[in-house]
């Protein structure tokens, strides 16, 4: 990410989301599989690679057990959702986990483009960072935004996945060949939605804020401390970040930097920065470490995220992380 800000050189923790959707009629699926659990069983490529970061991954469980041990039967799973192709710039091993973990009647859902770019996996083309083992004996479904049950969301072009408006496949590409986002209606007279981003963004502030959604005057709860009774101001100290920068004050703290298309990413980081102005549209990225500390886990719900403020509460949080260039420039 793009430029800099002083004080604020990394991250400590880096989340990756994975959700359970279910449908008014039983059926379920699974959006992301995270990190696998046994990461030393990704192909040899992945295998290779995790212990040159030096990351210090931490998973709790694969999804599969995790959903088991709150009583959602693996079986009962339709479909799983790989919301990305992979390409030679990232292999997004933190969001692939091990379909092999869910039987043969759970589809694996992928964007469209990714039979070309990905097939066959390894050991058959022992560079691939995907397995043979993902998919085989499975339904590999590629989704296409040029067929039926295609509408238009705001600006994407959608796939109504279960054909009633309750769940939608977005073409988001950009970050990756055939990345796809999610919107799912969570309530209905009125309606709201969660828009799963998946990594059309990696941190909320390469699409926050924007032209159609400005930073706020002041912000409730306080990033910094969201105990405090009081708000948090930005004001001239954010302005004075943004212009030293070379940005204005609507423009989102950070441009991207990373991905294989990245004036196609822009594209759709406008097209998400249209939906994320909404009050009926909560977007969560996968790596939005605010939605794990702040949003009950599974197997609570999210449904009644509007009712209950979260979508409000979280928007902003992300300035917590400027935290340090705060302190030094009002102390000056």
């Amino acid at each position: 990410m793009t430029p800099p800000v002083p004080g604020l050189e990394s991250f400590p923790t880096s989340p990756s989301l994975s959700f359970l959707l279910e449908h008014p009629t039983g059926r379920r699926i699974v959006w992301d599989l995270g990190i696998r659990e046994d990461h030393h069983n990704y192909s040899p490529s992945i295998a290779q690679y995790l212990p040159t970061t030096k990351y210090n991954i931490q998973v709790k469980g694969s999804v599969a057990d995790i959903l088991e041990d709150h009583g959602v039967n693996r079986n009962s799973i339709e479909a799983v959702v790989w919301r990305q192709v992979w390409t030679q710039y990232h292999w997004h091993w933190d969001h692939i986990g091990d379909p092999s973990t869910f039987p043969p009647t759970t589809a694996l859902v992928v964007g469209p483009g990714f039979k070309d770019a990905m097939l066959p996996g390894a050991p058959i083309n022992t560079d691939s960072p995907l397995q043979e083992s993902d998919w085989e004996g499975r339904e590999l479904r590629e989704i296409r935004f040029d067929g039926p049950n295609i509408v238009k969301i705001g600006r994407f072009q959608a796939f109504d996945y279960f054909g009633d408006g309750s769940f939608y496949l977005l073409d988001s590409p950009g970050h990756a060949v055939g990345h796809l986002c999610g919107l799912a209606r969570t309530t209905s007279k009125p309606s709201s939605f969660i828009l799963f981003g998946g990594d059309v963004c990696h941190y909320p502030g390469i699409f926050r804020p924007s032209s159609h959604l400005p930073i706020p005057v002041s912000i409730t709860p306080n990033p910094f401390d969201p105990a405090a009774s009081y708000g948090f101001c930005p004001g001239h100290t954010w302005e004075s970040l943004q212009t030293s920068r070379g940005r204005t004050s609507q423009d989102s703290l950070y441009d991207m930097t990373f991905g294989h298309d990245i004036p196609l990413a822009n594209k759709t980081k406008v097209k998400l920065q249209e939906l994320d102005c909404r009050d009926d549209v909560f977007v969560i990225v996968a790596h939005d470490s605010a939605v794990r500390d702040y949003v009950p886990h599974f197997p609570a719900s999210l449904n009644s995220w509007k009712q209950k403020g979260w979508a409000q509460a979280l928007k902003w949080a992300f300035m917590r992380d400027l935290k340090t260039y705060w302190s030094n420039a009002e102390s000056l």
